[in-house]
């Protein structure tokens, strides 16, 4: 086993940087076949992607939980989510992979509550007489032609039309939220900023005091703002993300869990094991054993 996780810009490239500006478009059988259907295990640093089948089946794997899809049927991973799939030989379908970060920057302008939808890995059945579901061709098609015309404002053009194809994925997903009244953009743009400072430092070990007092409010309205927005304490935003990344090292790489602990700001390898056990139920070795099975 690898003792880091394969990073691709596309699968089989180099990676390219998190800072470049750009979205690619092709059809699955493209990249897919050249592997004999079966895209291993690895990540994109900066590229968030959309799979959308058209024709045959696909398991797909996003970090440690298993999906097995038939067209129609969508995939959106965000970036730094390690994946794999493995498709049927009539598979058929669009895909489209784009820089996350000038997309995130798009839709905190236009609509907010689609970060949540690109930041979270999504495995869609579509049901093809369901709402808004023969929107998405349409749109899959203006990104391929937008790709291949390479005139002014291709990009611009690009991450818009994404933008598009996004909302039509959110009202797929959750076709009863606009019933649902909307939290105010100022509370979820404080809440993004947050969970953002928590993606960017959560190895050096945050506190919600440091991350409170750094916006400018207190512990306790920084904890009111995540309940009333995500549903969760701002801790619990902070631990979700160490557990995501020591499950993902422990699943996709050699390092020991003294390395592990180390690298995710515990100076003593008991006390993380402990802190990992309480979230999971499993001791790290436990956890690493047990995934590493379904896996075989």
């Amino acid at each position: 086993m690898q003792r880091s996780i394969p990073n691709y810009g596309l699968y089989g490239d180099q990676a390219a940087p998190g800072w470049s500006n750009s979205f690619n478009f092709e059809w699955i059988p493209e990249r897919s076949a050249p592997y004999h259907w079966e895209i291993q295990p690895h990540l994109h640093e900066a590229f968030v992607q959309l799979l959308y089948l058209t024709q045959g089946t696909v398991k797909a794997r996003f970090n440690n939980v298993n999906h097995s899809l038939r067209a129609p049927c969508l995939l959106l991973v965000p970036a730094r989510t390690v994946h794999g799939f493995h498709f049927s030989t009539d598979v058929q379908g669009p895909v489209v992979t784009a820089t996350q970060k000038p997309l995130e920057s798009l839709v905190q302008v236009s609509m907010p509550e689609l970060l949540n939808l690109i930041r979270t890995p999504l495995a869609l059945q579509l049901d093809e007489d369901a709402p808004h579901a023969d929107a998405l061709m349409p749109l899959f098609q203006a990104l391929e032609r937008e790709y291949r015309t390479h005139a002014l404002g291709q990009v611009a053009a690009g991450m818009s039309l994404l933008t598009v194809l996004l909302v039509q994925i959110a009202r797929l997903h959750r076709p009863m939220q606009s019933a649902v009244p909307s939290i105010t953009s100022r509370k979820a743009a404080q809440v993004e900023r947050f969970k953002l400072m928590v993606d960017n430092r959560f190895r050096t070990r945050l506190t919600v005091e440091g991350c409170a007092h750094e916006m400018g409010i207190t512990a306790g309205q920084l904890t009111r703002l995540c309940r009333e927005v995500l549903g969760v304490s701002s801790l619990d935003v902070i631990n979700a993300r160490l557990i995501h990344e020591a499950q993902r090292d422990l699943v996709y790489t050699t390092i020991t869990i003294k390395q592990l602990a180390a690298s995710l700001g515990f100076d003593d390898e008991a006390y993380f094991s402990r802190f990992f056990k309480k979230h999971t139920q499993l001791t790290p070795r436990a956890f690493r054993v047990s995934a590493l099975r379904t896996l075989e």
